[in-house]
């Protein structure tokens, strides 16, 4: 039977999502634990891969078993095994169809800014850093640009692998509460760091250094120099997907 995960995670002490060779993954973790409940070996799909420090309210995972267990048994039996920074939240059995990535509609980020002139000790790689005093007016002017379909090049690392660089974006939203600042977005896909990159150019922004204008022009460029530097990644949460009918999962609650 195939069963969906919801998964929560800090990814501060991780490579990232992905197993990969050079440290610990969210990934191998998750599969040896739901292995343990499932007794045989479990390769899990994810949503959506993040990247070594990113965080997670809301990644969606399927995994195939030979055995069945009850809902219960899957997320208590599975968080038995697992360390402390990473959660299975809900499973629910869906049908062979269902596929955590290919059959993903959308998926949801949020970046957190922290904007004092003092650096956050409670929330040290929880959230990103700007002691420049930001203006989110002209910040929330250059996000309408990037929204719609774009080729998004200048947006990605140069070593992203993806066939395309043509995205999405759904929404992407400014907004501040005391000292945070937070920049919601929504895509059909993303490219390697193209969050955190559009993060870098909104930061300038923000700060006065460029206009709103320079994302578009940014973007028009098709050209990674053009833009800033990418912002940490402690900042950035990944919290959830959309899917299909009949496919309806319990949705995750932003905690910051």
């Amino acid at each position: 039977m195939r069963i969906a995960f919801g998964v929560e995670y800090d990814g501060s002490s991780y490579v990232g999502w992905q197993k990969q060779n050079n440290g610990v993954s969210v990934q191998e973790h998750v599969e040896t634990a739901i292995a343990k409940v499932a007794n045989h070996p479990i390769e899990v799909i994810c949503a959506g891969r993040t990247d070594r420090g990113v965080h997670a309210f809301g990644q969606v995972i399927h995994a195939d078993a030979q055995v069945e267990r009850t809902t219960r048994g899957w997320v208590l039996g599975t968080n038995t095994h697992l360390p402390k920074d990473i959660s299975i939240l809900w499973a629910q059995a869906v049908d062979d169809d269902f596929h955590a990535r290919f059959s993903a509609q959308a998926r949801h980020y949020r970046y957190i800014i922290s904007n004092r002139l003092s650096r956050p000790a409670l929330h040290t790689k929880k959230v990103a850093w700007e002691y420049r005093p930001l203006n989110i007016e002209p910040m929330q002017q250059a996000a309408k640009f990037l929204i719609g379909k774009h080729d998004f090049t200048a947006y990605r690392t140069v070593a992203c692998q993806a066939r395309s660089p043509v995205r999405t974006i759904i929404y992407l939203n400014v907004s501040q509460q005391h000292d945070r600042i937070y920049l919601d977005i929504s895509a059909d896909g993303f490219l390697h760091h193209m969050v955190r990159n559009i993060a870098g150019v909104l930061l300038d922004i923000g700060s006065g250094n460029k206009p709103p204008e320079w994302a578009k022009q940014v973007l028009d460029s098709q050209d990674r120099r053009q833009a800033s530097v990418t912002a940490p990644a402690g900042g950035l949460y990944f919290y959830k997907v959309d899917y299909p009918e009949p496919y309806q999962f319990p949705q995750p609650v932003l905690m910051y």
